[in-house]
């Protein structure tokens, strides 16, 4: 059986075992959410809510705060608490906040259009998944409708779902691709019509074989859309990885998929897609992986979004008293937290809490070139790191410090323990301050 793959990378441990059995369970509404209004990449939404204002599940507490930003929805029905500031762990920062007590039973605002998404318009169809708020939800948080209006003279005619979720331990999108079939595939058809896409491909790692030879099964007459069976490696799931091992194509340097008549959506967004112009409902939930070692019993689960760590944690039987590091997202680029009162965001999918480990000591380079070999860009990390690390920002620039996709796969090989990405992502934000935001 041929499987896809690219130059570079490597295999972890997967650690899929302990949750790619368990079906996505559905969690209780929590009494009180905590909805930040910065929940997807550019500018924060712009609140339309005050305190004490009552909002139906659905209903827009937040409006795009300009062209890369999203609509934000309450995740529940009740009463607006306060409008507050709390850590957000991406920022790094305290961010606004708006804290919602439940009230009552969902009582749901619906979006505002009633056609068969058929007879819609491709800008009709764009404007549903913008007022939906609908965001990359593999956890790069990119407005969904930015991505799907490419300019005119981008013509893409290959529509990619990402289904190779290639990080350790999470499996929500495994279970996705069992479980919700028929909604992923009419995202699909939706997305299509929008692009004006020939072709779609479902790439999916050699580790779910359960969910290829599904799909196999599930597209034997939809000639249009294909799956297709890639080698299991990370980072197998970055865009510019997964389109080379899928169509050939190279996304040139500093370029985009659209570069190269391309388009990747996650597997989740595509059904968040299907949700909002099929059923009418906005973004204020999505699935996700609660797993790792230091947690009792791994799950994958349906929360709303700014359900609080803690909750999660809790629905998954709790931390094991040995337990000591709680990380969003997947041990190779998620986000270690120390407090669990921080809520999930549309972005988060998953939550992995890991065992207490000897700490390694990072030593000096000793220029074994492993991070060379292993870099899926192509790149010289070491010289990378080098280079930020001495502050020498314009030679890291032109050693394509902005072509780092931050995969953490170079640290990871490194036999010194040298953190290669964290130099670098410094190094970026140093660069684009110094240099007006120009990369």
């Amino acid at each position: 059986m041929k499987m896809l793959t690219f130059k570079g990378g490597t295999h972890p441990p997967e650690k899929k075992e302990l949750s790619n059995k368990v079906s996505i369970a559905e969690m209780l509404v929590p009494e009180i959410v905590y909805v930040f209004l910065s929940n997807h990449a550019g500018a924060p939404a712009k609140c339309v809510v005050k305190e004490n204002d009552f909002v139906k599940t659905g209903q827009v507490i937040g409006e795009p705060g300009g062209f890369i930003s999203a609509y934000v929805h309450s995740p529940v029905t009740g009463v607006v608490k306060k409008i507050d500031k709390i850590y957000h762990p991406i920022q790094g920062r305290p961010m606004d906040v708006v804290v919602i007590e439940r009230t009552s039973n969902d009582e749901w605002q619906l979006l505002d259009h009633e056609q068969d998404w058929q007879s819609m318009t491709k800008e009709q169809l764009i404007d549903v998944v913008k007022k939906a708020g609908i965001v990359g939800l593999g956890g790069a948080m990119f407005p969904t409708h930015v991505k799907l209006n490419p300019p005119p003279d981008k013509k893409i005619d290959v529509f990619i779902v990402n289904g190779a979720e290639c990080e350790p331990y999470l499996t929500v999108d495994h279970r996705l691709l069992l479980e919700r079939t028929q909604d992923l595939i009419i995202g699909i058809q939706i997305v299509m019509k929008i692009l004006g896409a020939e072709k779609a491909y479902i790439g999916v790692e050699s580790n779910k074989l359960d969910a290829y030879k599904h799909l196999k099964s599930f597209l034997d007459s939809a000639d249009k859309i294909e799956v297709k069976l890639l080698k299991t490696k990370y980072p197998q799931g970055a865009e510019k990885q997964l389109i080379y091992a899928i169509t050939g194509r190279k996304v040139p340097v500093g370029g985009l998929p659209m570069d190269v008549g391309v388009v990747v959506q996650n597997v989740q967004t595509v059904i968040a897609i299907k949700e909002a112009v099929v059923d009418r409902k906005p973004l204020v939930r999505r699935a996700l992986t609660i797993s790792g070692e230091g947690v009792k019993n791994p799950v994958n689960v349906y929360a709303r979004i700014g359900t609080t760590v803690e909750q999660l944690l809790n629905f998954a039987g709790g931390l094991k008293e040995d337990a000591e590091r709680v990380i969003l997202g997947g041990p190779m680029t998620g986000i270690a937290i120390n407090r669990l009162d921080i809520p999930i965001m549309k972005g988060t999918s998953g939550i992995t809490v890991l065992l207490k480990e000897k700490p390694s000591v990072q030593k000096n380079c000793i220029r074994c070139s492993k991070c060379v070999q292993a870099c899926p860009m192509g790149l010289q990390p070491y010289l990378l790191y080098y280079l930020s690390t001495k502050k020498k920002y314009d030679a890291a620039y032109s050693e394509g410090l902005f072509s780092c996709i931050e995969c953490g796969v170079c640290a990871y090989v490194c036999p010194s323990k040298v953190e290669h990405v964290r130099a670098i992502k410094l190094a970026k934000k140093v660069y684009q301050a110094i240099r007006g935001g120009k990369k």
